[in-house]
């Protein structure tokens, strides 16, 4: 195999108009934020996995939005 695989996660749920729905994961635990207009959307590990064309990767669920302060 070449290169070095990155783990990556697939998001489910939050604003229907994200860009990605497969992401890296960084750093790897068990929460991500996603910058987004102006805020994060925050997501949470799940036990579940989705079969993608990246192949099997777990599933991240959306709990909650923060602002960035201006």
């Amino acid at each position: 195999m070449m290169g070095t695989m990155s783990a990556k996660a697939v998001l489910e749920g939050g604003p229907d108009d994200l860009p990605e729905r497969i992401v890296p994961i960084t750093p790897p635990g068990n929460e991500l934020k996603v910058p987004f207009r102006g805020g994060y959307e925050h997501f949470k590990a799940t036990p579940r996995h989705e079969d993608t064309s990246e192949g099997r990767l777990p599933v991240y669920e959306w709990w909650e939005r923060t602002e960035i302060a201006e």
